[in-house]
């Protein structure tokens, strides 16, 4: 886990992406633009071994190994993720929202077509009536809890105009009931996420308190 910890009052827990490992994100340069911004903001960033099988909960992992014990530390909270990463952020927080400050969503993955189009097809979000099959799938879980209004936390959320599942993450931001939603040009990469990222701690900075 990389850890940026000098002793602010409030963290950040980051979720990396698929393929994406704490040190991606130190090296793309999200610690260095904190140091730069002067938030006060912790920044801890996992690595989760995502496993596509299914085998390890990796939610099960971010609660016992990181966030019971930040819970405990910090006056302030804050989850966030970077594309599955930000999928991980949602579940999360729909399970437990207690104890979150609010979510920080760069491009947050939705969810496939095929789970998409399946909502479509019967008739959009509010007429699907979901399978136990279906909620047994983290991203059909996901859209089941945006229907109910869940997460309801401050998020910021953000992606890029050119990303390809810009849609989707327009269509979860309508379903956050607290959400702040901006867009940059860009698409689904690090030309992207810096300027999301530049953004959520200017409005972390302006807020003061970091309210959502």
């Amino acid at each position: 886990m990389f850890t940026q910890d000098d002793g602010a009052p409030r963290a950040l827990v980051l979720l990396p992406g698929a393929q994406m490992h704490p040190a991606d994100v130190q090296r793309a340069g999200l610690p260095r633009q904190l140091a730069e911004s002067g938030v006060t903001l912790d920044l801890y960033v996992p690595d989760l071994h995502l496993d596509p099988t299914g085998r390890f909960d990796a939610l099960q992992y971010l609660e016992a190994e990181v966030l019971a014990e930040l819970r405990a530390r910090y006056a302030e909270l804050w989850l966030g993720g970077i594309s599955l990463g930000g999928l991980l952020a949602l579940l999360y927080a729909q399970r437990r929202p207690q104890g979150l400050r609010g979510l920080c969503l760069l491009s947050p993955y939705a969810g496939s077509r095929l789970t998409t189009n399946a909502i479509q097809r019967a008739g959009g979000l509010d007429a699907w009536q979901p399978t136990p099959r279906q909620l047994g799938d983290g991203e059909f879980t996901l859209w089941h809890g945006l229907r109910q209004g869940q997460p309801d936390v401050p998020a910021f959320i953000g992606w890029g105009l050119a990303d390809r599942f810009a849609g989707a993450m327009a269509d979860v931001a309508q379903r956050l009931p607290q959400a702040h939603a901006v867009q940059v040009p860009q698409g689904h990469d690090w030309t992207a996420w810096l300027p999301l990222w530049s953004l959520f701690l200017h409005r972390l900075d302006a807020a003061g308190e970091g309210s959502g």
